[in-house]
């Protein structure tokens, strides 16, 4: 995974902890038994992951934690915005996908915008995780992480909620709509 070529200032140190605080005490919910110090002291530690956090916060993807992995001790932040991020949508899955169209190609890709970003992309599992602790793409849909035997016959996944179920779909992996975006998850 690439990391955000952006340096952490102290400033943006502050107001993502901050951000991300004031969503921890908001949804409870999502975080049961976890204590926000202990959490704010290891990002502290790890500036990179800071960064990302700010980057999926300034694409609007309202990053929070969701959970912790008792196994690999880790803290797992998803994107929580209601909606997939905005500053994250009209892109096609891929660097291939994107290579591949001849005409009215999009701005990026949605693997290639998650590693400029230092995040990766929910898979189907994640997704329907995060769809536990509540209701989200209700207007829009999210790429997915693609198994290599779909996207290597030109397709991609995309994950969305409709009718109180979450659903996976697919698509050529090079097409890219106003609302689909992708949702990341974050380990820190």
């Amino acid at each position: 995974m690439a990391k955000s070529n952006q340096t952490l200032t102290a400033k943006g140190k502050e107001d993502i902890l901050k951000i991300l605080k004031e969503r921890f005490k908001k949804n409870r919910n999502r975080n049961k038994d976890l204590v926000w110090e202990e959490i704010q002291s290891k990002l502290e530690k790890n500036p990179n992951k800071l960064q990302a956090l700010i980057q999926m916060e300034k694409t609007e993807g309202e990053p929070d934690l969701v959970k912790f992995d008792s196994k690999e001790k880790v803290y797992i932040f998803m994107d929580c915005s209601a909606e997939s991020p905005k500053g994250r949508r009209s892109l096609c899955y891929d660097r291939k996908a994107l290579n591949a169209r001849k005409q009215h190609k999009p701005s990026n890709s949605a693997m290639d915008l998650a590693n400029e970003m230092g995040i990766e992309i929910l898979n189907e599992n994640q997704y329907r995780e995060l769809q536990e602790t509540g209701e989200f793409d209700l207007k829009t849909s999210s790429w997915i992480l693609t198994p290599d035997d779909v996207r290597s016959k030109g397709g991609a996944i995309f994950c969305d909620r409709r009718y109180g179920k979450v659903f996976t779909y697919h698509n050529g992996a090079d097409s890219y709509y106003a609302a689909r975006g992708f949702r990341a998850i974050l380990k820190v």
